[in-house]
């Protein structure tokens, strides 16, 4: 048997598998396994932000009335914005007492968080202020993302491109070893990659004006590992 040592690739985030023969044919079959890779490029469609308010009191019930207030007028501003209520998650919430030298407790912090998909891209350093803004000292922006949404078809292409790289070495690994290239016998899917690229951390400060936004563009990759049998071995020449 010929192989190759699959190339790394990232984390898989969809999975095919295909496989022909039996356990005792595997066994006996005589293959060349090589691991392609394809990637392509696309504009993002899609900005997710990691919005929160955060609130200290003396009080519990005052600190999670303050936090619900500023989360609710957070919430409306990304609305009137344009987004839609579908596009919207709270992501946590959370209440921590907070103590002094004496462990003693001398107030509450709520944290509340809210994922918003913007999907008006021109628009959403607008929309990011604005909701910063409504929501006041208490406004948070934990993080930002880029996607694209619909990559059915660039994922199609970067299947492709895996595909034809796999083959490129199978047929010279086939070609040095004085084989031809046989039927594919098995395709494994082993990785996906592009989706959420994070631009921006632990932004918390009150803006005033719209922040400008750039998407550039969302690399999509695709790992495939492919194993082709190999034909019978070239007859030696004879000399005439």
């Amino acid at each position: 048997m010929l192989s190759t040592v699959p190339l790394s690739g990232q984390p898989a985030a969809a999975s095919t598998h295909a496989a022909v023969d039996s356990p005792s044919a595997d066994q006996d079959r005589e293959s060349v396994l090589v691991t392609g890779e394809g990637e392509v490029f696309g504009e993002p469609d899609t900005l997710a932000a990691e919005f929160a308010v955060q609130t200290v009191a003396a009080k519990v019930d005052e600190a999670l009335s303050r936090a619900d207030a500023a989360a609710t007028r957070m919430r409306d501003a990304l609305v009137r914005a344009g987004t839609a209520k579908s596009d919207l998650q709270t992501s946590n919430v959370n209440i921590s007492s907070n103590l002094d030298d004496d462990q003693k407790i001398t107030g509450y912090t709520v944290n509340q968080g809210l994922t918003a998909k913007i999907r008006n891209l021109p628009r959403a350093g607008a929309t990011m202020s604005a909701a910063i803004a409504a929501a006041g000292d208490a406004g948070r922006l934990n993080g930002v993302s880029f996607t694209i949404e619909n990559d059915a078809a660039l994922l199609t292409e970067a299947r492709k491109k895996a595909f034809a790289d796999a083959r490129g070495k199978a047929e010279l690994y086939a070609r040095e070893a004085g084989r031809s290239l046989g039927r594919v016998v098995r395709v494994t899917e082993g990785a996906s990659g592009g989706g959420e690229e994070p631009v921006w951390k632990d932004h918390r400060a009150l803006m005033a004006a719209p922040m400008p936004i750039e998407p550039g563009r969302q690399r999509v990759a695709v790992s495939v590992t492919v194993e082709w049998a190999l034909g019978s071995p070239s007859a030696p020449s004879r000399a005439g």
